[in-house]
């Protein structure tokens, strides 16, 4: 009978066979820290992160860093107190494809004046016109699927 892995040799494990399926592996998610530090629930010190994780303290800053950016994780403060907490949401994956929802809008304004500037019947402005149709498409997209799954969250994990 196997004997149960702990949560650390599961990561461990975990990170050894993202290495060794290569970059097509690494692309799709996040690096390895934070990849690790994700894994992680509750609320943890960045000491108490580079220990479980055993990794060094600028792993775990630049692995904070940015988890914080993609709205993966959320820093927290101690009542009285500067040390800060990481807490990483039960909802990471859906914080970070709806904060994409800003990125998304920048690029489609940006394609707009592309399209404006260069005419929609040129080379570069139909292809710019093309990008922006299917930026749009996806951000129609991506936001009825988020309904949908908050409904599909609720009937089978009850509220978040």
């Amino acid at each position: 009978m196997a004997v149960p892995e702990s949560e650390s040799e599961a990561a461990q494990r975990q990170d050894e066979r993202r290495a060794t399926e290569g970059d097509d592996q690494v692309a799709a998610g996040p690096p390895q820290p934070p990849h690790r530090v994700r894994q992680h629930t509750g609320a943890l010190t960045s000491v108490e992160l580079g220990e479980q994780l055993q990794i060094s303290p600028a792993a775990v800053s630049g692995a904070v860093r940015y988890l914080a950016q993609v709205h993966m994780v959320s820093r927290e403060r101690e009542p009285g107190s500067r040390r800060e907490r990481y807490r990483v949401h039960s909802d990471q994956w859906y914080e970070a494809l709806t904060s994409r929802e800003a990125i998304i809008k920048r690029w489609e304004d940006a394609l707009r004046e592309g399209v404006a500037s260069l005419g929609a019947d040129t080379p570069a402005g139909g292809r710019l016109a093309e990008t922006l149709a299917f930026f749009e498409f996806m951000e129609g997209e991506l936001e009825s699927m988020m309904d949908r799954w908050r409904v599909h969250r609720e009937q089978h994990f009850g509220e978040g």
